[in-house]
């Protein structure tokens, strides 16, 4: 009975294992095919001869994104924007998760901040009271406009509040003992603990403000004030109704050699990287900080 028990565990596991590789080579297959699209050429790509290896390989893709200092002025605004996004974001998710992780004797206000956070995860104004409002503070073109209305993202909030409850009741009330104020438990005991619930949180926030981009076509009325990924969108149409008429003999050649299909891989491609060179860093934490924030007690 042991020996077909352990046999059967292992055909599980093994049925297990493959079914996760083939998962995982699902996800991947899709990354390598806009990868070889992008170093393809325009003819192979159109006609859809390309699969998972380039066809005639070209950057004349990379080379129509990179010629632009436009793609660079938006490449730093995308920079600034997860920096001081991530930063504020990760302040004001510290301070109310801590916040509302205490029960309500300690907190008496803590169910109804709570019910208001999930009434705003429910219910939402709608795009012309939220564009209203941005407009009535002065924030349109502003890289503001982009950072102040997604400072607090509830779910964020909710994960962190959750993975600070789990800590031992204990080390605070001992170190409330000793004379630590709220400020202090907060900063040297709750953070250090947590940090990979924060590190998720964190990569939450970046890779929401990265791939952002409906808001910066919406709140930018000028093309250098847009984020990456609102000014990537622009391409592809300035692309299809660029007039060959006065254009230099390099500049025609250029055009000519990119097609949609290649110059949407290569900026897909191009806007990835930045969050491939983070994650590596944050993924040990990232399942250990979703499983902890996500069992409430």
């Amino acid at each position: 009975m042991v020996g077909r028990a352990n046999l059967s565990n292992r055909v599980l596991d093994t049925t297990i294992l493959i079914a996760l590789i083939v998962f995982s080579l699902a996800c991947l297959v899709p990354i390598l095919h806009t990868l070889a699209v992008s170093f393809s050429d325009k003819a192979a790509a159109d006609a859809g001869r390309v699969l998972l290896l380039p066809i005639d390989a070209t950057t004349a893709s990379y080379a129509k994104v990179l010629d632009d200092g436009l793609f660079f002025h938006a490449f730093y605004i995308s920079i600034k924007r997860v920096v001081f996004g991530g930063l504020l974001n990760f302040a004001l998710t510290v301070m109310m998760a801590y916040a509302l992780s205490k029960d309500a004797k300690q907190f008496r206000m803590r169910n109804v901040y709570m019910w208001f956070l999930v009434f705003t995860m429910l219910f939402s104004g709608g795009i012309v009271p939220w564009f209203m409002t941005i407009k009535s503070y002065g924030l349109l073109n502003s890289m503001w406009a982009l950072i102040l209305p997604h400072a607090v993202q509830v779910f964020n909030v909710i994960l962190l509040m959750n993975f600070f409850r789990n800590l031992p009741k204990e080390l605070s009330e001992a170190a409330e003992i000793d004379g630590a104020g709220p400020w202090y438990i907060m900063i040297r005991l709750f953070v250090p603990l947590s940090l990979p619930a924060i590190a998720t949180v964190t990569l939450f926030s970046i890779v929401f403000h990265w791939n952002s981009f409906f808001d910066g076509l919406i709140l930018m009325n000028k093309q250098d004030h847009y984020p990456l990924q609102t000014y990537i969108q622009t391409l592809v149409a300035q692309l299809s109704a660029q007039a060959m008429t006065g254009m230099s003999p390099e500049q025609l050649a250029q055009a000519m050699a990119v097609s949609n299909r290649t110059f949407n891989a290569a900026k897909i491609i191009i806007s990835m990287i930045p969050i491939l060179l983070i994650y590596p860093f944050i993924q040990r934490f990232f399942i250990h900080g979703i499983t902890l924030g996500s069992v409430k007690e």
